[in-house]
């Protein structure tokens, strides 16, 4: 009757108690994590790209040819100081209702994706790499915030630019949603930029980065 490994230990050393084929099992290999499974990162990349065109599309390229329709004078939105409502009331004199028919239109399609893709975009950042609890919930509440104050500055900005008469208190408003909107997009970039680097930061100094 053929003995156990545990008796055969006892009997001859621990060295008996391997296998009858003489093989020992192979050591467990670590699990290897499969291409894109908890790596956000090419999301990440992806979600910046778009960003970036459409802040380059919406400011820098529609909003820069708008001035054509306004004799040189900038649109509101591009305005990071904002305006007085003597602006806006001349902005409507030298434009005609195509003009600021197309200027709504433009904040309505342009100006409101850039917003929504440009919230998505940082709070996946801020959600994926703030470690910190409160500093996650922030960066994603800010983030979220920019794109209300902007749709909301947007949709002022038409109603002063299309109101009879004119509606200073409403042009006022505008300004100071534009403005906020300006200061969020600086907060939550800047905030996004520092989360990046600091775990850019993390990765480099850990062990497994320079094995």
């Amino acid at each position: 009757m053929s003995k156990t490994p545990a008796q055969r230990a006892r009997k001859h050393g621990s060295s008996a108690a391997v296998a009858p084929s003489g093989r020992s099992a192979p050591p467990e290999q670590p699990r290897k994590a499969q291409p894109g499974e908890g790596n956000p990162k090419l999301i990440v990349i992806a979600a910046l790209g778009a960003t970036l065109f459409m802040f380059w599309y919406f400011h820098l390229l529609t909003l820069t040819q708008m001035t054509q329709l306004s004799n040189g004078l900038a649109m509101p939105d591009s305005l990071v100081g904002g305006f007085s409502a003597d602006y806006l009331e001349r902005l409507r004199g030298v434009m005609d209702a195509d003009a600021l028919g197309q200027l709504s239109y433009v904040h309505k399609t342009a100006g409101t994706i850039f917003a929504i893709v440009f919230a998505l975009t940082f709070a996946l950042v801020f959600a994926a790499w703030a470690r910190p609890r409160a500093a996650r919930w922030a960066g994603v509440s800010l983030a979220v915030a920019f794109a209300v104050v902007r749709i909301a500055g947007s949709v002022a900005i038409d109603g002063a630019l299309g109101s009879r008469p004119f509606d200073a208190g409403q042009a006022t408003l505008a300004s100071v949603l534009v403005i906020l909107g300006w200061v969020l997009f600086t907060i939550v970039v800047l905030g996004g930029a520092a989360v990046l680097f600091v775990n850019w930061r993390r990765r480099a100094g850990s062990p497994s980065a320079g094995s």
